[in-house]
């Protein structure tokens, strides 16, 4: 639901009003003021929003953004017009954040603008590459093609998306369960002993149990300053990583770590090529996918070096000699789009260059997720072994000294 600013005159006064009306379009705004009276002379969205539900929301789903694609591309493809085949879809998708959205949109199209300029007012929904393949369709009359590749594209980068936040959940699960288990034993279970080695004043403690006696003692008694440095961290951490030297910085850590580069490399190739290869066989214009493709592989290393590479195009080299040697770029990828160029099949090159990837991704992942397990499993048992040995090591020496028996006597 959006609030629309209006200005409009009093049919039987004659006087100007000016409020605001809340609506899910300009054209619903409109009918309401009329409703009231009035003839609307000016209506204009307001930048904020009626607080609710789609503030919680958040942004449309992949999947519902992908189910749209591919609704309206088959009731284009039935020969229904574009208005009425977006309000068909409006009014079969569960999404009441892309309900909004579509009445919108219709409304902006029956005002004569294009559809991907309606798409334009949405970047957070329908990102460049939504758009321009809108803006190729429209263009060239394949309207239902552009859409059906739309679907395909964002299906296959929603599934790697997917099957890499699938391998993350389990060890995040383990890595809580340590967390959970150190603070309980600090704050309920050291307390406790403690009491026991108090009673014996000339015990010589382990230096692993006096350092966690002592952060036990600071957890249970200054546990404010432990969570407000816990809160302090998370939110600079979060603040700085949308700064130009943190995403820098996260960015390049994605590219060069021996555990995660390789998944990461090969998972911002596949989106590349992906994404290249969806553009290419639309008919977008070369230098304009490149720049598009920049903007879509979401790391500022790898968008370096595609638009360098789209710089060595407008000098009047090949892509695939333009890529050559680019930093974070594998070799496979200028090799493929080589023999694309050449044999007058680089749609096609593209396409089998991201499959690969994309298989090659789903492989890792899949051995990441056999191997993660034990070695979770196996820190976690290390952990657990180190407090149990810091608390009972000393209970098993004091007793093997007799202080324990000399106390009860």
């Amino acid at each position: 639901m959006f609030i629309y600013n209006y200005t409009a005159r009093n049919s039987s006064s004659g006087e100007l009003v000016k409020a605001t009306v809340e609506a899910e379009s300009e054209l619903s705004a409109a009918k309401l003021i009329q409703s009231q009276g009035l003839s609307p002379l000016l209506i204009t969205r307001s930048k904020s929003t009626k607080p609710g539900i789609f503030k919680f929301l958040g942004r449309v789903r992949s999947k519902d953004r992908v189910l749209f694609a591919r609704q309206l591309s088959t009731l284009i493809n039935a020969g229904l017009p574009l208005i009425q085949a977006i309000r068909t879809v409006e009014e079969q998708t569960t999404s009441n954040e892309l309900k909004v959205i579509l009445a919108d949109i219709t409304t902006t199209i029956e005002s004569g603008q294009s559809f991907s300029t309606a798409l334009a007012k949405y970047p957070d929904t329908f990102n460049p590459v939504f758009q321009n393949l809108v803006a190729a369709g429209e263009t060239s009359g394949t309207l239902d093609k552009s859409l059906e590749r739309i679907a395909i594209q964002q299906e296959k980068d929603a599934d790697v998306v997917s099957k890499l936040r699938g391998a993350m959940t389990y060890p995040a699960i383990v890595l809580l369960v340590m967390v959970a288990i150190v603070v309980f034993m600090l704050v309920k279970v050291l307390p406790q002993v403690q009491i026991l080695y108090v009673s014996f004043p000339g015990a010589s403690l382990p230096i692993e149990t006096k350092i966690l006696l002592d952060l036990s003692n600071f957890v249970t008694s200054d546990w404010w300053i432990v969570i407000l440095v816990v809160v302090a961290i998370v939110v600079f951490i979060g603040y700085w990583r949308k700064t130009i030297i943190g995403r820098s910085f996260f960015d390049k850590s994605k590219l060069v770590l021996p555990i995660i580069k390789n998944l990461f490399q090969k998972l911002y190739m596949a989106r590349f090529t992906r994404t290249a290869s969806t553009l290419v066989a639309a008919g977008v214009p070369l230098l304009q996918v490149l720049e598009i493709c920049a903007n879509s592989v979401i790391n500022v290393h790898i968008a370096r070096s595609i638009n360098l590479a789209a710089d060595k195009v407008k000098g009047g080299k090949s892509l695939g000699e333009a890529l050559v040697n680019e930093p974070y770029i594998l070799s496979l990828v200028p090799s493929m789009i080589k023999i694309g160029e050449k044999s007058g099949s680089m749609e096609d090159m593209l396409d089998k260059t991201a499959t690969y990837y994309e298989n090659e991704v789903d492989q890792i992942i899949k051995n990441v997720s056999t191997i993660i397990e034990p070695v979770m499993m196996v820190l976690l048992g290390i952990i657990a072994l180190i407090i149990v040995a810091a608390v009972l090591l000393p209970i098993y020496s004091l007793a093997a000294s007799g202080a324990i028996s000399n106390v009860g006597n």
